[in-house]
């Protein structure tokens, strides 16, 4: 290598402003990087509401979750029943249902998108296409629309 090509590989004694302009993006990117890597890690929030039965947002409906498989599969597709009464207790019919959900703290939600697949009867609901793909906190929104309107339960699970 020739004189000049060597020193346009080495280091520079002083940082110039072209450097600068790279470096100073580069270690804000670093350090937000390690703070959501250590705020994935965190546990779950203290006193977190684990009620798989409960009261939609607006008091409409009561909702209630249970998965078809005990622990909860991480990593493997399953279903869940949804079941959906008015507060004194009867099956809500005619009614729509979504479902979604996803990881407060990393930011993404479920990785496949679960329908409500058949009508079980009694105001239950079969839910299939369920998938979390990793451990930690999750939440499982119930989005509802019934003939009192529209109402939602969310659900949180520590997998």
């Amino acid at each position: 290598m020739r004189k000049s090509q060597l020193e346009e590989y080495a280091m520079p004694a002083k940082f110039s402003r072209r450097h600068l302009f790279w470096l100073a993006p580069a270690a804000a990117f670093v350090v937000a990087g390690a703070g959501f890597a250590a705020r994935m890690m965190e546990p779950p929030p203290s006193g977190l509401d684990l009620s798989l039965k409960k009261k939609t947002e607006h008091g409409f409906y009561v909702a209630s979750l249970v998965a078809d498989q005990s622990p909860v599969p991480v990593g493997a597709i399953h279903s869940w029943t949804v079941k959906v009464t008015t507060p004194d207790g009867k099956p809500v019919d005619p009614i729509a249902i979504t479902i979604d959900g996803g990881m407060p703290r990393h930011g993404h939600g479920l990785p496949t998108k679960p329908e409500i697949t058949r009508d079980l009867g009694a105001g239950r609901h079969l839910i299939e296409g369920m998938k979390f793909n990793m451990a930690g906190w999750w939440t499982l929104s119930v989005s509802i629309n019934g003939p009192k309107g529209a109402d939602k339960a969310t659900f949180n699970l520590v997998l």
